[in-house]
């Protein structure tokens, strides 16, 4: 079961990472939530984790690199580098992503997030 917990983490990211809005959100629960670590709810059910990810999957340079993963029963987590855009200009920031994951779908996730990094300006 956790390898099979690891693959659906692992198609969010893959789909996250091509911008692919439908395959994202077909990993996703209905009713899933997303907060930012410990418990500020950023997004209640599917409508509004799309609504957030398809204003995020505009971004040119949006990739998420995973540095590590670990899973332990229907817990999957992951640490990894995002490269994004800023309010303040292109740049990465380190996240640690904790999905719950139930009946084949991510039911909730919570995400602690670094201090973002800018990349030099040229």
């Amino acid at each position: 079961m956790t390898a099979q917990n690891e693959a659906i983490v692992q198609g969010q990211l893959d789909a996250y990472n091509a911008k692919d809005i439908d395959t994202f959100m077909a990993f996703w629960a209905e009713d899933a939530q997303v907060f930012a670590h410990p418990d500020t709810l950023l997004a209640n059910g599917a409508a509004e984790i799309r609504a957030r990810h398809v204003l995020r999957f505009q971004e040119p340079n949006l990739f998420g690199r995973l540095v590590q993963r670990m899973a332990v029963g229907n817990t999957v987590v992951d640490r990894e580098v995002v490269t994004r855009m800023f309010p303040e200009g292109p740049g990465r920031v380190d996240v640690i992503g904790i999905y719950e994951v139930r009946d084949g779908r991510i039911a909730k996730a919570w995400f602690v997030m670094g201090e973002p990094v800018l990349d030099p300006r040229g």
